[in-house]
């Protein structure tokens, strides 16, 4: 008698829980704002992994608070150009922005640090260094005077050397050659006698076929096969020294960063960490595929000469030398990335090093 008594008490008390539950979770939505914000992309929509990145950003934002929090994407051009994101999320033109840092380096030159600084980190390192060593909040510092708070979202990978009319066999080579490239990689090309252009990536593709442009680096084989450049320049090398791991970033106008619910700020911070991950891994399963057609349709895969990369890594110390000395903000944060860097480069030689050599030997040998 008493166990019966016991479970219909207990099975009431249960029961009243779960009504309890069930009217406290609308109640609780129903407590936050509703909110419509808008996300200009630097990026066209042709390009479905930059481009589908803001879009994985801004829907899961909008899904995990039942779209109370809705974020609305425009593609390059729609609201502004690509490489004005920057200028209409601190003027509050929309609330946020999916860029690059690096493409405004006209404004400071240490933007560069939020992007990537040639022969600097690959993804992973440069993960390590935002989370763990200082990054994010160096580069916040730097976006706080643009009325800007900055997520990493998006990493690429180590990118393509890009694509070229003629054979680069040495650093004469670009002595006056028309490159397009982006942010402060620029001022190297320009050190070794280049002349860099950056343009936006839906305009490289009429100036590479005009003659505007002489070659041409974007990301790597999946993007740029989309974006044709095989069509007009047969040689495509690698690595890209100046982006051996770049990230793209979400900016958001600090003034409505700070107006958000507590709730809504690690909703939009889960949001930039998952498509964080999503962009890499999408690159990672896209590239092999997109680069074996490529070679099969004619293009000449090389890597850039030794003596090449060593001009370029020799005039890249200089340069940094050069902006430390100019740039205090530079200065304090190349000062973090560097002594980072150095470490993650002696722990990477040990064991992912080792490992990644071995299986490349095994796959070169049919061994798989």
């Amino acid at each position: 008698m008493q166990r019966r008594k016991f479970l219909r008490t207990a099975a009431l008390g249960t029961a009243g829980v779960a009504s309890v539950s069930t009217l406290a979770a609308p109640a609780i939505a129903e407590s936050m704002p509703e909110l419509k914000w808008r996300l200009a992309s630097s990026f066209p929509k042709s390009l479905d992994t930059l481009y589908g990145t803001g879009e994985i950003f801004a829907r899961y934002i909008s899904e995990m608070t039942d779209n109370k929090f809705n974020v609305r994407i425009f593609a390059a051009g729609e609201i502004v150009p690509g490489l004005q994101v920057l200028d209409a999320v601190q003027n509050g033109t929309v609330e946020m922005g999916h860029s690059a840092g690096t493409y405004y380096v006209g404004k400071d030159t240490a933007f560069a640090f939020d992007t990537a600084l040639p022969f600097g980190n690959n993804s992973r390192q440069q993960e390590a260094w935002m989370r763990w060593g200082g990054g994010r909040e160096l580069l916040n510092e730097l976006y706080k005077d643009y009325n800007i708070y900055s997520l990493g979202c998006g990493l690429t990978g180590a990118q393509m050397g890009g694509w070229f009319r003629k054979e680069v066999k040495g650093v004469e080579d670009f002595k006056g050659l028309k490159f397009r490239i982006a942010g402060i990689a620029g001022l190297v090309i320009n050190k070794i006698g280049g002349v860099a252009q950056q343009i936006a990536g839906g305009d490289i593709y009429p100036a590479l076929e005009k003659g505007t442009i002489d070659g041409c680096e974007w990301v790597g084989p999946y993007d740029d096969q989309k974006l044709g450049f095989n069509k007009i320049a047969p040689y495509y090398y690698y690595p890209a020294w100046w982006e051996g791991g770049p990230q793209t970033s979400a900016m958001i106008n600090l003034a409505k960063w700070n107006e958000l619910p507590k709730g809504y700020k690690s909703v939009v911070e889960a949001a930039a960490a998952n498509a964080q991950t999503w962009m890499i891994s999408k690159y990672d399963a896209q590239n092999p595929k997109a680069l074996r057609e490529l070679v099969s349709g004619g293009t000449k895969l090389l890597p850039f000469p030794q003596s090449f990369m060593d001009a370029s890594y020799a005039a890249a110390q200089e340069t940094w030398a050069e902006l430390a000395a100019k740039n205090p903000k530079f200065k304090k944060i190349y000062d973090s990335f560097k002594a980072f860097r150095n470490e993650e480069i002696l722990w990477f030689r040990v064991a992912e090093q080792g490992f990644d050599n071995y299986m490349a030997r095994q796959s070169a040998t049919d061994k798989l």
